[in-house]
């Protein structure tokens, strides 16, 4: 049985691209000591402005409202852009217009992760967002994107054009918040670790050895 990971994240949150390079960094080094270790990794929806209308706004007026004077965001941005470059993310705030309101891209990963692993459509939409400054609330950008990372988007278009998927991903955001998650990315190991942030891969590897040392005494009981 694989060893599951949950991560909680919306693909806006520049600590979760952070903290998903982080994870990868661990889980390498966890296959490297255990190359018979399965692990899947399961992506869940956290909205971050799920306020915001269905095309988005304009992301200059909603950096202003945000952070009030442009230094604030400059200062909070030099240090995303730091932690960034330490894990290979060449972060480009610059090239960002709109800010999106992100459903239909957690329904995608949604619609993806039933029959496939949505990891590299999420690596897929960070970049596009964080790197390339496409808007990801544009249903023709995220069906591009989908086709981009091996699905098929004449069926990726129709799931985003339906109501698919949107009670699901209700329920599942509601049950992260029940369960006490108030920010992103926020991760669970095995169901019984949890990490809150985008922390080093050996604050990781050390979540992860807990929850497998649990398992196993609970499966020695």
């Amino acid at each position: 049985m694989a060893f599951m990971i949950d991560v909680v994240s919306d693909v806006v949150c520049p600590w979760c691209f952070i903290g998903k390079r982080r994870l990868e960094s661990a889980l390498a080094q966890l296959h490297a000591e255990d190359p018979a270790l399965e692990t899947r990794v399961n992506w869940h929806p956290f909205q971050l402005n799920p306020e915001l209308p269905p095309r988005g706004v304009d992301r200059k007026r909603y950096l202003e409202a945000k952070f009030g004077a442009p230094a604030r965001a400059g200062e909070v941005y030099a240090r995303v852009r730091a932690a960034g470059e330490s894990v290979g993310i060449a972060f480009d705030f610059d090239r960002i217009r709109v800010q999106p309101n992100t459903l239909a891209a957690h329904r995608l990963v949604s619609w993806a992760q039933q029959e496939h692993d949505a990891g590299d459509l999420v690596e897929r939409l960070f970049v596009a967002y964080f790197i390339d400054g496409r808007d990801i609330g544009d249903v023709a950008v995220l069906t591009a994107i989908a086709a981009d990372a091996g699905l098929d988007g004449v069926e990726a278009a129709a799931w985003l054009a339906s109501d698919g998927g949107r009670e699901t991903l209700a329920a599942m955001e509601a049950r992260s918040r029940a369960l006490g998650v108030s920010g992103v990315p926020y991760f669970i190991f095995d169901g019984r670790v949890a990490v809150s942030g985008a922390h080093e891969p050996e604050v990781l590897l050390q979540a992860i050895t807990q929850a497998r040392d649990a398992e196993a005494e609970a499966s020695a009981g």
